[in-house]
């Protein structure tokens, strides 16, 4: 009997634990159609971007309020920055160009980098003044750009002060500071005027994103929360529900999961 009780509470313990773990995550809204890649700012804007390139964006009721329709010239959009509402970046890696945008997504201008001697760009970001980071993998350089192309910051060639290559896939200018994030090397910290500061050993990530200095990431079937001041991770498993999907990733307390036909958003308490 005693055996039997132990065995009983082992598999209470387990089903609590995966009840807490459902509770995590409250579905706020879902959405099918043409999915390929997804955003959401702070105000719970979301960004679908479809197959084809066209970007919709639908505000927090989930209206419709934005379309960016303008892909052909374009090529595959590699990155889009929403950490600005009222200024999306779109990155088209191949082409070498940025797009920036209205709050309606009608293109405010088009910057063509080569033409601006960046020969290479790896990635892109808003800056904390609404201009341009811009890593140049060709001269292994972060640069500064504004709106018309001006070049306005110009970093040392980073292979003179660090002892590894440097190839971050994500820019993010939050709370006073710069991270370029690569997931192979760490995340690189800077200050809002391109000093550098520090690295963080944090890797293999699928998805980044920075929250008052905390770092949130993907990876693994897991939410991993990490606190760099006390080097301290608290990690939340993905329930099994959600799956399958393609992508997930999280962004101003929201938790985001989708395939190529349907996406789900929901809140995620940590």
């Amino acid at each position: 009997m005693k055996f039997f009780l132990i065995i009983l509470l082992n598999i209470l313990t387990v089903i609590s634990f995966a009840q807490q773990k459902e509770t995590d995550f409250i579905l706020v809204r879902s959405y099918e159609g043409d999915i390929t890649d997804a955003a959401i700012d702070y105000l719970g804007n979301l960004y679908i971007i479809s197959s084809s390139g066209q970007i919709i964006k639908f505000n927090e009721k989930g209206d419709s309020v934005g379309v960016f329709n303008a892909v052909r010239n374009s090529g595959k959009l590699h990155s889009i920055d929403v950490s600005n509402p009222l200024k999306p970046l779109l990155f088209y890696k191949d082409f070498s160009t940025v797009i920036i945008l209205d709050r309606f997504l009608a293109n405010r201008s088009t910057l063509d980098l080569r033409k601006y001697s960046i020969l290479q760009p790896a990635a892109i970001g808003l800056s904390y003044d609404n201009n341009i980071w811009v890593f140049d993998e060709y001269d292994s350089k972060l640069k500064k750009l504004d709106e018309q192309g001006n070049k306005l910051f110009e970093s040392t060639d980073f292979r003179s002060i660090f002892s590894q290559s440097i190839r971050p896939s994500k820019i993010i200018n939050e709370s006073g500071s710069l991270y370029l994030a690569d997931t192979a090397a760490g995340i690189f910290i800077f200050d809002n005027y391109g000093t550098y500061r520090k690295r963080i050993d944090v890797k293999n990530w699928t998805n980044f994103e920075v929250k008052k200095g905390t770092f949130i990431r993907t990876a693994n079937d897991e939410i991993i929360i990490y606190n760099p001041v006390t080097f301290s991770d608290i990690k939340r498993k993905v329930p099994e529900s959600f799956k399958p999907y393609i992508r997930s990733f999280t962004n101003n307390n929201r938790f985001i999961t989708f395939d190529n036909k349907s996406l789900k958003i929901y809140n995620f308490n940590y």
